[in-house]
């Protein structure tokens, strides 16, 4: 049962997101995309047929006295590797693991959970499976043909795909279809519903319309149809298959060369793990062939507020700096469109809406990927475990989990995680692994300025101090939180000081006033107001005092690795800098300590906390210091190593990796030799912000710390990195001692306020007579907060299922509201069958709640 109870559920999410879109206005909120790569590496039924059950899930009490703790509640984690779900449910079962930090999908994972009385779980949205092409060719540099390199192919690939077959069948029941680059169970989604539905109904599965398109294109790359094969240059046309083993995608991958295979391709299913597949499709060539298709695997790690830049993401060189992403070539009306959705270039809701809907056809002719389902999915742990889950990300993707997780009461003491797979890619903060596995724990050792909410996807303070927005006026931005400023202005000049491009010859930053022939506008202006005794409390993992130079030097590599005069130009890092540079007009640290930055873009977010450039040193894939990353761009302007995968397979050397390997002797020969000159990277520009003394100091700890963990890799965070074994597969997080907040600070967020929703009253309802329901609203089995609900609003369906009414229902008191069906309502209805039900929307959680009941409607 708890297949089918799991697919109601996200099948009513998106339901009730559709209905509620459709009553009305939407106003989505931008963020900034957290899609992260599952494995390595961001609907069906309106009207909902069933009544859904919810099953189990962990709400675990929060600690009601205050503790004398910071950071981590607990001293240790071990993350080991376990690849079967079914191992590690057994493993928990006997207490071997804690956590199985990873979004499970399988039913019979789920129903083994729900049974036990020693395991719970926590649900999530965020994961989604889809097909990656290789589009290189249309030859690859062997000869042989590459159908994928046709965008006619690519786009037929859609209809020749059943979802529906995937998601009931090879998925139990675990997933829903889905067509476009936005999930199904999001405000976006939403807001184009009747877009989204035209698209998926013209790409519905039809393998003979599919055969009929991927056929004449065939023909007219050349290839021949013969005795049912396809044939190029005499020989079969090859599709290999790079198949995922750990999970569904081993099925989905068969499915998908058994369709090809009926309309005559030859294919190759190269089963590999995620660590095998890694070197294939992020980090080898295209254009050798290795791999045609990728059964591909993403969660979204936060509660998206905005989708928009999922299209440069996922289509364009925009996305990642992988040879694969620098393959896709483009409509170049679709890449400014994409690029242009990535920068919140749009006047208003109406002018961003049409952008998006065109951009989703775009998307379905170009498919460089094509997406197959949605997934419900669970994370499960041991009963005592306590800890906030993304309600996208789950445990894995939550931002706040380090400092969430602990044994419920209890403080300090071990924990160990499970993962499918340790460290199947370096770790750099530049361009390291963007796999899923990886980023949960880089999470745990860094920090970020402002804190994802995992239940809204807005953002708290977490070190800053406050923020101003200024935003030109007309636009349609507002805010939710205090710690925010809003203000509007007709018109906001750039300063002729401020930073605007940088000079990668004399290392020098280049001012407006130097570049800008006449006064320069913004359409948007942050101001960040860091705490006062912030190079005091926010400290390294090796001793080292936080520093403005870590803000400088994460301005600098903004602009210099993208620059060709640059000694460590990467091509990889132009199309993203390109992007970045189309709304950016410029920066300017105002005041050094405390610290005060302002920057100057035309990018802008709907909501004002999405619209704070903060400029903390957490780039890409990881906090960084700047002199940890001083030790890696010694090493790649020696040409030892690169920080992309892209760049180091070109110039046949190592990808940077501050954790393991080959690169550790090579940081440590640069960090030596650093301490001897003093060296100071940048140092036209960074010799301004950093004295001799801190450059001295930082040197000095770093190679203390080498010489005690063995690694590289230095954080803020709440745990630092004790050892990292990718051979044995296991990965040891210490707690920092250092780190200054309290453990209690973000506790609130340790179970996700998903309401309880009751609906009571009459199951016969005569016709022109008036019928009262009773809604009762709880968490934790007390009344929810009126002021944390947005709306209460009952649907009521006619006997063929059409809706006939929708309204809000009244509140009594708090926790209790009542629906009154009006005689005139219930005139209407016809004799039979009918539905009732309620959505709750909270303000603190993005999910909406929900209950229903069936009538029976008499004369």
């Amino acid at each position: 049962m708890a297949k089918h109870r799991w697919v109601m559920l996200l099948s009513l999410v998106i339901a009730i997101t559709m209905v509620l879109s459709s009553c009305t206005t939407p106003t989505p909120a931008p963020a900034e995309p957290q899609i992260i790569e599952k494995e390595v590496t961001r609907v069906s039924e309106v009207i909902v047929k069933e009544t859904v059950e919810v099953p189990k899930e962990v709400e675990k009490e929060v600690t009601p006295e205050p503790v004398d703790r910071t950071g981590a509640w607990l001293d240790t984690v071990v993350v080991i590797e376990e690849p079967s779900a079914d191992a590690a449910v057994n493993r928990m079962e006997t207490g071997e693991i804690d956590v199985y930090a990873y979004q499970v999908t399988s039913p019979d994972v789920a129903r083994m959970v729900e049974e036990s009385d020693k395991l719970s779980f926590t649900r999530s949205f965020g994961s989604y499976n889809e097909l990656t092409f290789n589009p290189a060719g249309p030859e690859f540099a062997d000869g042989r043909l590459n159908p994928f390199s046709s965008a006619k192919i690519r786009e037929a690939m859609n209809i020749l795909i059943d979802r529906e077959y995937i998601a009931k069948e090879l998925m139990g029941g675990m997933a829903v279809p889905r067509w476009l680059p936005l999930n199904n169970a999001s405000n976006d989604y939403a807001a184009l519903a009747d877009v989204a539905r035209k698209i998926e109904f013209q790409y519905a599965y039809n393998k003979d319309k599919a055969q009929e398109a991927i056929s004449a294109e065939m023909e007219a790359l050349g290839a021949k149809l013969v005795d049912g094969k396809w044939t190029y240059n005499g020989s079969p046309v090859e599709i290999i298959l790079l198949i995922r083993t750990e999970d569904e995608r081993r099925d989905i991958g068969d499915y998908v060369a058994n369709q090809l295979e009926d309309i005559g391709f030859t294919t190759v299913r190269d089963y590999k793990t995620g660590a095998e597949a890694s070197p294939i499709w992020t980090r080898g060539d295209p254009t050798e062939g290795k791999f045609s298709i990728y059964t591909g695997g993403w969660v979204t790690t936060v509660v998206p507020r905005n989708l928009a830049d999922n299209f440069a993401f996922f289509y364009t060189d925009m996305g990642l700096p992988y040879l694969l992403w620098q393959q896709y070539k483009n409509d170049p009306a679709f890449y400014e469109l994409a690029q242009r959705l990535e920068n919140n270039d749009f006047k208003n809701l109406a002018e961003r809406r049409e952008m998006m809907a065109e951009a989703l056809e775009m998307a379905m002719k170009d498919s460089n990927r094509i997406f197959l389902v949605d997934e419900a999915s669970i994370t499960p742990a041991r009963n005592e475990v306590q800890v906030a889950a993304d309600l996208y990300g789950g445990v894995g993707g939550a931002w706040l989990w380090p400092v969430t997780l602990r044994r419920a009461g209890e403080v300090g003491g071990s924990m160990t995680i499970g993962l499918p797979s340790i460290l199947p890619e370096p770790w750099n903060p530049l361009a390291g692994s963007n796999w899923i596995y990886d980023m949960m724990l880089i999470r745990g050792t860094g920090e970020i300025a402002l804190m994802y909410d995992p239940y809204t996807g807005l953002v708290w303070p977490q070190r800053i101090e406050k923020a101003d927005v200024v935003i030109e006026e007309g636009l349609p931005v507002g805010k939710t939180h205090d710690w925010v400023n809003l203000e509007f202005a007709p018109k906001i000049e750039v300063p002729e000081d401020a930073w605007v491009d940088w000079d990668p010859v004399a290392q020098k930053f280049l001012t407006a006033g130097e570049v800008y022939t006449e006064t320069a506008t913004a359409l948007r202006k942050s101001v960040v107001y860091y705490p006062a005794d912030l190079y005091e409390t926010s400290k390294w993992h090796d001793g080292s005092n936080l520093s403005v130079g870590d803000f400088v030097m994460g301005m600098i590599l903004t602009f210099d690795r993208a620059k060709e005069e640059s000694k460590v130009y990467d091509a990889n890092a132009v199309p993203e800098f390109d992007s970045f540079m189309s709304a950016f007009k410029g920066v300017k640290i105002t005041s050094v300590d405390p610290l005060v930055i302002e920057t100057y873009s035309d990018l802008y977010q709907l909501d004002a906390e999405m619209s704070v450039t903060d400029w903390w040193p957490y780039y890409n894939q990881g906090e960084g210091s700047w002199h940890v990353l001083t030790m890696g761009l010694l090493a790649e302007e020696a040409g030892e190593m690169a920080y992309t995968a892209a760049k180091a397979q070109e110039n046949d050397t190592e990808w940077t990796s501050f954790i393991a390997g080959p690169c550790m002797d090579l940081l440590s020969a640069h960090l030596t030799e650093a301490i001897s000159t003093t060296f100071v990277p940048y140092a036209p520009t960074f010799s301004e912000f950093v004295s001799e003394d801190e450059v001295a100091e930082r040197y000095a700890n770093l190679q203390e710390w080498y010489r005690t963990r063995g690694h590289f890799w230095v954080g803020t965070g709440p745990y630092y990195l004790e050892r990292a074994f990718p051979v044995e597969g296991t990965v040891i997080l210490r707690r920092f001692l250092d780190y200054a907040d309290p453990a209690t600070k973000w506790e609130r967020f340790a179970a996700a306020p998903i309401a309880d929703v009751e609906l009571d009253g009459p199951g016969m309802v005569n016709q022109g007579k008036e019928a009262v329901y009773e809604v009762w609203v709880e968490f934790n089995d007390a009344p929810y907060p009126a002021d944390d609900i947005s709306e209460v609003k009952y649907l009521l369906f006619d006997s063929a299922g059409e809706l006939a009414v929708v309204d809000a229902a009244a509140m009594v008191e708090e926790g209790l509201y009542e629906i009154k069906l009006t005689s005139e309502q219930t005139a209407k209805l016809a004799e039979g069958s009918t539905r009732l039900e309620v959505v709750v929307v909270s303000k603190t959680v993005a999910v909406p709640s929900s209950a229903a009941l069936q009538l029976v409607v008499a004369k």
